[in-house]
């Protein structure tokens, strides 16, 4: 690639943000706050979230810098597993990764539809729009993506300081508001400890959930300038950037609405905004929501092709999703096929909230064993060929603190939907066997010249 389209270490740091600040923060406090026993349970899950979350970092950071290659996710389970697993967990994570892109985006549509039509009261109608500015979103960005990395990195950087600015203005009321006193109630009430295991157990799912996604910045690890050195540093940067904000806003909903409150109000985000824009708050609010989907939309544009590029690389996709052009370095095929998928499934999202535990389950598990990788690079020694690369501290305490954290999340799912987990077990189980029977029929059917 060449050096102009290169990731500086700026870039980078804003990838990492996107990818991890998406809509949860605005939906997710809610159902930790309704499964945690008191407000100081509810600041533990949200504190040791990103503790975790900066285990993990921390650990791909290492792990990108060791393996500097485009769509690294995927290599990362190619290198560790036999390829049926990296086949069938990355398959699982690039539909998923699609879900979430669709469903994010339908969820910017409703905000944003309020606006552009304030007097539709027909449901039908206003769905039929809603779909209709969730296809363009995706449209607007794939052509945005054509135009080169460099480009889709400058629209990110705007996109991704308009959603930190939203998150900042959520958090003003901390410096006016009223101290409320329905947000202190539940101090003083000390629930047993098996109230807390499962209190913390089911809040750290929907916390993980909205802590994840920075694992994905190792698939730009040859587009990055300098990898070894920036891909800490912007992963390391990018995480304390979220993790602030993270504890920051939802200080201010407690502060504002009140602990009790805050497990039974929807649209948390537009009660906050009340208080610091007053009646406007509804319209300012939609938009920078929207604005905030539409960085969503295109980091996961940016990732997602390049481990389908990664993957068929590797033979397990056909080598036309590994076409670049010339002039761009456009992944056009792999970008193509993801935006594609995206533009599919908005049409059958009905169904997104029940897959939503599923897709979280997958992510568990996808996270864990991508993350015990370290173990086996460590021990083969595997680094780039003259290059520095990062070695982060207190291993291997970071990594372990990390998978049994996920393990612990993916547990608390079985538990709570055990027919999710199962089923997300045989979805996995139903793409080893796509790569099994794919690579049977290349043995039967050889290349033109090749001896049978």
């Amino acid at each position: 690639m060449a050096k102009n389209q290169k990731l500086g270490i700026f870039d980078c740091t804003m990838i990492v943000v996107s990818l991890v600040i998406g809509m949860g923060i605005f939906r997710t406090p809610v159902n930790v706050a309704q499964k945690a026993p008191d407000s100081f349970l509810f600041f533990f899950t949200w504190i040791a979230g990103g503790l975790v979350a900066i285990c993990g970092a921390l650990t791909y950071a290492e792990i990108g810098s060791r393996l500097p290659v485009t769509g690294g996710y995927y290599k990362v389970f190619s290198y560790g597993y036999h390829p049926s697993i990296a086949f069938a967990i990355n398959c699982i994570i690039l539909i998923s990764n699609a879900a979430s892109l669709a469903g994010a985006t339908l969820i910017g549509s409703e905000y944003i539809s309020r606006i552009l039509f304030p007097n539709l009261v027909d449901l039908s109608a206003i769905q039929s729009r809603e779909i209709i500015i969730s296809v363009l979103a995706i449209l607007v960005f794939y052509g945005v993506n054509l135009m080169g990395l460099k480009m889709s990195a400058r629209a990110q950087n705007v996109l991704t300081v308009i959603k930190i600015t939203l998150i900042v203005l959520l958090i003003t009321p901390l410096f006016f508001a009223d101290r409320n006193p329905v947000a202190q109630e539940n101090l003083l009430v000390s629930p047993g400890w098996l109230a807390y295991l499962k209190g913390f157990g089911a809040g750290l799912i929907a916390v993980s959930f909205t802590y994840g996604g920075y694992q994905q910045t190792i698939n730009f690890g040859s587009d990055v300038e300098n990898p070894s050195r920036n891909i800490p540093r912007a992963i390391f940067m990018g995480m304390f950037i979220i993790i602030v904000l993270y504890l920051s806003i939802n200080y201010a909903y407690i502060r504002v609405i009140g602990f009790d409150r805050l497990g039974h109000t929807k649209g948390i985000a537009a009660v906050m905004a009340e208080h610091v824009f007053g009646a406007a708050a509804g319209k300012i609010l939609s938009i920078l929501l929207f604005l905030s989907v539409l960085a969503y939309i295109n980091v996961l544009l940016m990732s997602n092709p390049r481990v389908m590029y990664a993957m068929a690389e590797d033979g397990v996709l056909p080598r036309l999703f590994a076409k670049k052009q010339a002039s761009t370095g456009v992944l056009l095929t792999s970008l193509t096929v993801f935006a594609g998928v995206c533009v599919v499934i908005i049409f059958w999202m009905k169904a997104f909230d029940k897959i939503l535990s599923f897709t979280i389950f997958l992510d568990c598990f996808g996270m864990a064993a991508s993350a015990a990788t370290i173990f086996k690079l460590r021990k083969q020694k595997v680094k780039p060929v003259g290059k520095e690369i990062y070695a982060m501290r207190l291993f291997p305490l970071l990594p372990v603190v990390f998978i049994a954290a996920y393990s612990f999340v993916a547990i608390s799912i079985s538990l709570d939907s055990p027919y999710t987990a199962l089923t997300a077990l045989v979805v996995m189980g139903a793409f080893m066997l796509v790569y099994f029977l794919g690579l049977r029929s290349k043995d039967r059917n050889p290349p033109a010249g090749q001896a049978h």
